[in-house]
């Protein structure tokens, strides 16, 4: 499949995920003690090929060399839900696909994603756009049995009132009113009281839940 693009539903991959991340975070040494090291879909938001590889017009070489680190992971994007979106996400299929690369693109499905996006408006969560994180966990629980989320906390400080960073490597945040983040918060905290799945919010000292892989 290496070089290949799908557009799927989440369903067709089941039985192969088992550790997913969102948006191209970087897995360096400074981190991995914490958040490890594997992957198996990552999502790539198309404003980031934007943003931090200039839409792939000068930056493919840069682009590449970024993605070695994810090894032969699922490039997962938002292709055809919106128009600004086809773009940048055609042009990480071609690079990766020029190269030879590891990894596999997949396409979105836009049936799915606005499904999902409807689904949580029902159940309060307004904002103009749902963040990367809420897809993925929603597409998580179609997938998987057993479901565990960490790094879900939307406040500058943590229950211990000490300040942290919006993510593990940066403190960017959203553009004000696009997400509901701390309504997302609710609604998967409500999901880990039920039992629907396993939010992580203090540092994992057991070291069966630690991220080794």
């Amino acid at each position: 499949m290496m070089g290949s693009f799908y557009t799927l539903s989440p369903l067709t991959i089941q039985l192969i995920l088992s550790s997913l991340r969102c948006n191209l975070p970087p897995l360096s040494s400074e981190y991995t003690k914490d958040v490890g090291s594997k992957s198996h879909l990552v999502t790539a938001n198309p404003s980031i090929i934007r943003q931090r590889f200039q839409n792939l017009l000068w930056s493919r070489k840069t682009f590449v060399d970024n993605m070695k680190i994810y090894n032969h992971s699922y490039i997962y994007m938002p292709a055809f839900s919106m128009k600004t979106g086809t773009e940048p996400s055609l042009r990480v299929y071609y690079t990766l696909s020029d190269v030879g690369a590891n990894q596999t693109v997949l396409f979105a499905n836009p049936n799915f994603l606005r499904s999902i996006g409807k689904f949580w408006k029902s159940r309060g969560i307004h904002a103009k756009r749902l963040s990367t994180g809420l897809f993925l966990v929603s597409a998580a629980l179609g997938l998987c049995e057993e479901v565990a989320i960490y790094g879900f906390w939307p406040f500058s400080v943590n229950m211990h009132e000490q300040p942290i960073s919006h993510h593990y490597y940066d403190n960017v945040l959203p553009f004000s009113g696009f997400h509901a983040m701390p309504e997302e918060f609710l609604q998967l905290w409500y999901l880990h009281k039920i039992g629907a799945l396993r939010m992580q919010l203090d540092p994992c000292e057991d070291t069966s839940l630690q991220p080794t892989s």
